[in-house]
């Protein structure tokens, strides 16, 4: 990271916060479109948290930590922000004594532009919940306490993902065997 931006994103440059914004944008991006799907929603997601970035910038201490881990973590935060303020809640609750709800990742064998492929064709709900658990690596209960979900609602989203992209696999492996 040069040193000049981060001086002067400390001294609330505006070039300098330009050009770090440029430079985080693709990460923030591909970050935020595993929580949505829509493009308005990931800019959003994306703006709001670089600008707690640059609002907080006084707050990084590299000691702590590189520049660019801190500020995913803000954009982060600031999706599940969106996420929470948009009330998109799915109210559906699992028996919690489902204890089979968490079994394989079903992203362990793909790239990284198939995982965001196959993650578009889920609900947002579903979407959020499987990106911050199989990508991310969140435990459910740190998931249910993040977004303000029962735990058991979590282990539904998750045997939904992977019940919705064992189809989506299935129909994709027929396709290609067919053509």
């Amino acid at each position: 990271m040069d040193k000049k931006i981060i001086d002067g994103c400390k001294k609330n440059d505006p070039q300098s916060q330009e050009k770090l914004y440029r430079q985080f944008y693709p990460a923030m991006f591909a970050l935020c479109k595993c929580f949505f799907s829509d493009n308005h929603d990931i800019l959003t997601a994306v703006n709001n948290g670089m600008l707690k970035v640059f609002r907080n910038f006084d707050k990084y201490d590299p000691a702590k930590g590189d520049l660019f881990n801190w500020a995913y973590t803000t954009v982060r935060n600031a999706a599940l922000t969106l996420i929470r303020d948009k009330k998109t809640r799915l109210t559906f609750e699992l028996n919690e004594n489902n204890s089979d709800a968490v079994v394989n990742n079903p992203f362990k064998q793909l790239e990284w532009k198939d995982i965001y492929y196959y993650l578009d064709l889920l609900p947002p709900n579903t979407r959020y919940v499987c990106s911050l658990y199989y990508l991310e690596g969140f435990s459910i209960k740190e998931i249910a306490r993040m977004i303000d979900m029962k735990e058991g609602t979590v282990k539904w989203q998750l045997n939904e993902c992977r019940t919705r992209l064992k189809e989506i696999f299935e129909q994709h492996n027929r396709n290609r065997n067919i053509g």
